[in-house]
C-alpha cells in the first residue's frame, strides 16, 4: 500500500478493512456487514417505511434499495403496503429475526476483538472523531 496523507482515502482504507473483519465473522449466515446492520435496524425501528430506513442508516434510498432486494429474496425481510400506495413498510420476518439471533454471538466476537485492539481510550477516541466527521458537509 502507498502511504497517503489524504484522509478521505486513509478513512476508506480503514473502513474497508473493518468491514472485512466483521464480513469474516458473518461468513456462515449467508449476510454481509451492510445486510446485518440493515436487519438490526428494521429490528430497531419495528417496520419502518424505506424512506426512514435509509434516513436512520444514513443511506440513499437506491442503495438500502438494493440491500433491501437481496434479503427478500432470501426471505429474511419483507415489503408491505404502508398507508397509501406510494408508502412501503419494510418488515423483519421470523427468518430474518432467527438470522439476527444466530448471528449476533460471532458479530460480539467480532466487535471485542477491534476493542481488545484500539483499547479503551483510543476506542472513545475514535468514536468521537468518527461523530465529528459525520457530520461534516
Amino acid at each position: 500500500m502507498l502511504p497517503t496523507q489524504c484522509l478521505c482515502t486513509n478513512l476508506r482504507r480503514a473502513a474497508r478493512g473493518v468491514s472485512r473483519h466483521y464480513d469474516g465473522a458473518l461468513d456462515g449466515f449467508g449476510i454481509n456487514v451492510a445486510q446485518y446492520s440493515l436487519l438490526c435496524n428494521l429490528k430497531r425501528l419495528d417496520q419502518p417505511s424505506i424512506s426512514s430506513l435509509a434516513e436512520a442508516m444514513g443511506l440513499d434510498r437506491s442503495t438500502l434499495g438494493r440491500n433491501v432486494r437481496v434479503l427478500e429474496g432470501a426471505g429474511l425481510l419483507k415489503l408491505m403496503e404502508g398507508a397509501d400506495q406510494r408508502n412501503r413498510l419494510v418488515c423483519l420476518t421470523q427468518a430474518g429475526d432467527e438470522c439476527l439471533t444466530a448471528a449476533l454471538p460471532a458479530w460480539e466476537d467480532a466487535q471485542q476483538r477491534l476493542m481488545d485492539r484500539l483499547g479503551e481510550a483510543k476506542r472513545a477516541q475514535l468514536l468521537q472523531l468518527l461523530d465529528e466527521l459525520a457530520g461534516t458537509d
